[in-house]
């Protein structure tokens, strides 16, 4: 199996001008010296045409002279739909992708269809996303000018719109600055006309492991071939190579269910697991420094592997119990649910996507009491930096392969991340909770169902 790290994206309004040979061969040219992995475009050829023209090195993905997607031919393609004909949705990998031509002449509309991307993005339950394209709108006053004064262009109904998207969802706008990088301007009237239009919406938890910036040379240099500047994403994912055969995939083994979202089915998380004696130091600190204050009588440890936890915990007198996806550890998941905590142990860092941890931990607090709560314990980035080093590890999606031939993965995850996960688990942090002291090798979280 060959794997090519990090897929770069590049985001671009065409403006109709695939179909001539000049501007695919300019295309391309950019494609190649930015080292370009998938390219999603808006308006890229006259709807009127019935083949999508043909890029040098890409193998056309899906959709039409509104919005189309080209992927290197090197990668598999990514499963390409169109909900409506102004978004596709593009799985790639493990995260999703809206690409977005929102109307370029009504305010009104415009702010419908931000209200029903909204919805679309609230029915992926959480995955991860990026949003991005033309939206004809400028998010600020600032981001759209007209002459030296703010554009009317734009209403406060779009703007509230795309705050409530925003907002609901999680995202990030990347490319937000004090002073705006346009990327679309042009003459009316006499007056320049500027906008921050061409936008990607990340999840916030994304945001520090993806870099996103504009480059304007492709409407402005010599070799201009559009008149929007490009969004260049440099993602977090690992992308499938076309050869020799296209990979299977599943989700997360650590909730036994299906879904949507692809992982690779080759990833193997229960060979990460410690092969204890005695328990885990976080486990032990559990019973020090949480059991007693939070009045914990009954505890589940959530992917607890060959159990050595679960036993520290019915030694100290709780009402214990394991669960871990992988048959051979013998711990089936639990029929019962209402436990006055739920312990996720190194478990988030083994799981080789953000898509994966948020599924982990959702599955974590459906065991949970009302009013319960979830610890979270990983491994720190510091940690997992140096054992990177030292191992030699490879790259893959946000973390490492700590050994490709047994198919595990690892990835050090700060308190801020955990915190950010649980909330797309919705979890919150546990006000007034007692610390959870911890060596600088790992870090813990104490969350809670939100209301």
């Amino acid at each position: 199996m060959t794997l090519r790290t990090l897929v770069l994206l590049a985001s671009v309004n065409l403006n109709k001008r695939l179909g001539t040979a000049g501007a695919r061969s300019d295309l391309s040219a950019w494609l190649r010296e930015h080292g370009v992995s998938a390219v999603l475009t808006q308006e890229p050829f006259k709807p009127a045409d019935r083949m999508p023209p043909a890029l040098g090195g890409f193998t056309f993905a899906g959709g039409d002279g509104r919005l189309a997607a080209w992927t290197s031919e090197d990668l598999v393609p990514p499963a390409v739909s169109t909900p409506r004909t102004w978004v596709q949705r593009i799985e790639m990998e493990w995260l999703l992708v809206f690409q977005v031509h929102l109307d370029a002449y009504a305010g009104a509309s415009r702010a419908a269809q931000l209200a029903e991307l909204s919805a679309m993005a609230a029915a992926e339950d959480g995955r991860p996303l990026l949003v991005c394209g033309d939206f004809n709108l400028a998010p600020r006053p600032e981001d759209g000018v007209f002459g030296e004064e703010s554009s009317t262009f734009t209403t406060e109904s779009e703007r509230l719109a795309l705050r409530q998207l925003m907002r609901g969802a999680g995202l990030v706008d990347t490319t937000a600055e004090t002073a705006p990088a346009f990327t679309f301007e042009r003459v009316v009237s006499g007056k320049p006309s500027r906008f921050r239009c061409d936008l990607a919406l990340l999840s916030d938890h994304l945001t520090a492991t993806a870099t996103v910036t504009s480059d304007a040379t492709v409407r402005t240099g010599p070799k201009a071939f559009t008149d929007h500047s490009a969004l260049l994403i440099d993602l977090p994912v690992t992308g499938q190579a076309a050869e020799p055969e296209d990979v299977l995939f599943a989700l997360s083994e650590l909730t036994g269910q299906g879904s949507a979202a692809p992982a690779q089915r080759d990833y193997q998380p229960h060979r990460t697991a410690m092969n204890r004696q005695a328990p885990s130091p976080a486990s032990r600190a559990v019973t020090k420094h949480l059991t007693g204050p939070l009045g914990v009588q009954s505890v589940l440890d959530h992917g607890c592997g060959r159990g050595a936890d679960v036993a520290h915990y019915r030694l100290a007198g709780l009402d214990a119990e394991g669960f871990d996806p992988h048959d051979d550890f013998g711990w089936p998941r639990p029929e019962r649910t209402g436990f006055d905590l739920v312990t996720s142990m190194f478990v988030l860092n083994v799981l080789p996507d953000p898509w994966q941890r948020i599924q982990a931990l959702k599955d974590a607090a459906s065991f949970a009491r009302p009013g319960g709560h979830v610890v979270v314990v990983t491994r720190s980035p510091a940690e997992i930096t140096r054992a990177a080093a030292d191992g030699g590890w490879t790259a893959h999606h946000d973390g490492f392969w700590s050994s490709q031939t047994k198919g595990t993965f690892q990835r050090g995850i700060d308190l801020g991340e955990i915190t950010a996960l649980a909330h797309r688990a919705g979890l919150v942090p546990a006000a007034g909770a007692p610390a959870l002291p911890l060596s600088g090798v790992c870090h813990g979280v104490l969350v809670k169902p939100g209301i």
